[in-house]
């Protein structure tokens, strides 16, 4: 099962969100989200655990929990909507020709 885990610290370590969710199952992998052109945290990830048992259990045990001094959100991730393609100008060719 994915998890959502939202409302880190831009300090929380994939080293920390692992142990964490460690302590009520095997954790698969852990995906931090970074701003692609600050490569700074934007302060949620992604928590893959193959037991759902145990993944419902880490819901339960650690949404609104503190770590890092913050209290986080974690739940199941939903699956990501397709979104309109992102170009420039609202996709309208202009008037002018090449």
């Amino acid at each position: 099962m994915k998890l959502y885990v939202g409302n880190l610290s831009f300090s929380t370590t994939e080293i920390a969100i692992r142990n964490a969710f460690s302590a009520f199952g095997t954790v698969d992998s852990v995906s931090l989200i970074n701003d692609r052109d600050s490569g700074r945290s934007k302060g949620f990830g992604f928590i893959e655990m193959n037991n759902d048992q145990e993944a419902r259990a880490a819901i339960a045990g650690l949404n609104g929990k503190q770590l890092d001094e913050r209290n986080l959100r974690v739940n199941e991730a939903q699956l990501k909507e397709d979104r309109p393609a992102r170009g420039g100008f609202g996709g309208k060719r202009s008037g002018y020709r090449w």
